[in-house]
């Protein structure tokens, strides 16, 4: 008996026209923005104390840079633009880069409204005459405005323009480049079908944290389903209560030195019956009863950029499996114009 095959989604679509030109942006955007990132790497040398802002995906991105600025001996801090103006953190004395690819949400427009000073502040945007690029120097990802609904090639892109900055402060880019130019293939089936049946997910790190929070943040989006992310620490201090059979667990391990940690939070999750899938980029060995998705060893950027684009696979096929309209958001709009 033949089975109708069901049609792709119009928003998931849309997804795929993004994904299938993001390294290109991304490449684009650390060659285009050299000056820019000299300018913004220039001020952190200066003020040494790093303020990211963002919402969303936004604010992902600069928690996964984070421990990438603090190898440098820079006081990082990445909070959501929503908190800062709530409960601020003072600014002098700190070079602020404020990121939204828009360039015009609610927050942004309130932060910039607020804020008298502007001496050591940047954005990211992908919008060069949104209101962030009209309003402060910025670094400018190639490709204009992300037009489908969860983030995917916004993230990338801004990951490169963050690759930017961190090479004129002396990192050496080439391995994380090299990833965006021969992504390497990794099949997602065998982590898809351990989430079959899960009606919860969490996502965990520790030097990859901001990875994780980054794909939580597109599971609920997609799937409608309640997806969140736990600091590896903060996992382990109470909330794995919550795990079992019907809570799905992705770890994000790196070659770097918390990957043991990670990898005993994954022996941990397995003896709960939790169904675990571990994204991992450390060269050690796999953890039995993990659905392992493995990459090269690697760690930073290299790592960010290679995990990223299957960790998207992986979000947008349990979105497609759960809901029929996946990618066509029903609470939301891409630019989040009210607080």
């Amino acid at each position: 008996m033949m089975t109708a095959r069901k049609e792709r989604p119009t928003g998931l679509l849309a997804i795929d026209r993004e994904m299938a030109r993001q390294h290109q942006d991304a490449l684009a955007s650390f060659e285009n923005n050299t000056d820019a990132a000299a300018k913004v790497a220039a001020s952190i040398r200066k003020t040494g104390r790093l303020l990211l802002l963002g919402m969303g995906a936004s604010h992902a991105v600069a928690r996964a840079v984070e421990p990438l600025y603090r190898a440098h001996g820079i006081d990082a801090i990445a909070l959501p633009l929503s908190e800062q103006l709530g409960q601020p953190l003072p600014l002098e004395g700190r070079t602020v880069v404020v990121t939204s690819q828009s360039g015009e949400s609610a927050e942004v427009l309130r932060w910039f409204a607020e804020t008298g000073d502007r001496a050591a502040t940047f954005g990211l945007t992908l919008e060069q005459g949104s209101f962030l690029g009209r309003t402060v120097p910025c670094l400018v990802g190639a490709g204009g405005t992300e037009l489908a609904f969860a983030a995917t090639r916004s993230l990338t892109v801004t990951f490169a323009l963050h690759l930017a900055i961190l090479a004129a402060l002396g990192d050496d880019p080439a391995g994380a480049l090299a990833v965006l130019k021969t992504s390497q293939a990794v099949e997602i089936d065998a982590a898809l079908a351990a989430l079959s049946t899960v009606t919860t997910i969490v996502t965990s790190g520790r030097k990859l944290q901001g990875v994780a929070e980054a794909l939580a943040l597109g599971f609920t989006e997609l799937s409608r389903l309640p997806c969140f992310s736990l600091e590896g620490g903060q996992l382990r201090h109470g909330p794995m209560e919550m795990l079992g059979s019907s809570i799905g667990v992705v770890l994000f391990r790196g070659d770097d030195p918390t990957a043991d940690l990670v990898t005993a939070m994954a022996l941990s999750v397995v003896e709960t019956g939790a169904p675990l899938i571990v994204f991992d980029a450390s060269g050690r060995p796999p953890v039995a009863g993990a659905a392992t998705l493995a990459f090269k060893p690697a760690t930073g950027m290299a790592a960010v950029f290679a995990m990223l684009p299957v960790a998207q696979r992986l979000m947008i096929a349990f979105a497609d499996s759960r809901v029929e309209n996946a990618g066509t958001p029903v609470r939301t709009t891409k630019i989040t114009r009210s607080e």
